[in-house]
């Protein structure tokens, strides 16, 4: 099998690196090698954080440069902007709706830019678009929007659902997982 790129990106703290690790243990389950790297740079206070998640027959190195990306999972439009560069041409982005403005936009030094959506579109990424957040109240839990935005992703791959909910339960705490399993399956359908 082709090696396969996907980047995780968002804001700190909004769960972007329990969802590599799950999507790892997923990948890893199905019997692929896989390589996660995460970057954290200033995630503790809101800043950036990618994670790359490359698996397939052999992997060799865990970052994808520029260009390489067959998908970014986004949990915040703005950061979906950022690293549309290292999108493949004809690339997919699921992302979160929910905009989180970063320091320059707080001081109002800067303006969060508006249409994201139609800008990543106009540059020839595919884009699922969902309000990750609004489902995650409906699961229960805010904190699930990085599991809501899980289940969408789902979608575009052919790993059965099944397969998905073990990866759950074997990457959140027990107390949680009822509220996750809800949180998947919102974003899944």
């Amino acid at each position: 099998m082709e090696t396969k790129n996907i980047m995780i990106v968002g804001v700190g703290g909004q769960g972007s690196l329990l969802a590599s690790k799950l999507l790892g243990h997923l990948i890893l389950q199905k019997g692929y090698d896989v390589k996660v790297s995460e970057v954290h740079g200033m995630s503790q206070r809101g800043g950036s954080v990618v994670t790359y998640v490359r698996f397939g027959d052999k992997v060799y190195s865990p970052i994808i440069e520029r260009g390489e990306a067959d998908m970014i999972v986004s949990f915040e439009l703005l950061e979906a902007a950022r690293w549309l560069p290292w999108l493949k041409e004809n690339g997919r982005i699921v992302t979160n709706t929910q905009r989180i403005d970063p320091m320059p936009v707080i001081t109002g030094s800067a303006v969060y830019p508006g249409d994201i959506v139609r800008k990543l579109e106009g540059a020839g990424a595919q884009v699922d678009a969902i309000d990750c957040l609004t489902l995650a109240r409906e699961a229960g839990a805010e904190k699930a929007v990085n599991i809501v935005l899980l289940g969408r992703f789902s979608r575009y791959f052919d790993f059965e659902e099944a397969d998905w909910e073990e990866a759950i339960a074997a990457c959140v705490p027990p107390k949680f997982l009822e509220i996750n399993r809800k949180a998947f399956a919102l974003g899944r359908k």
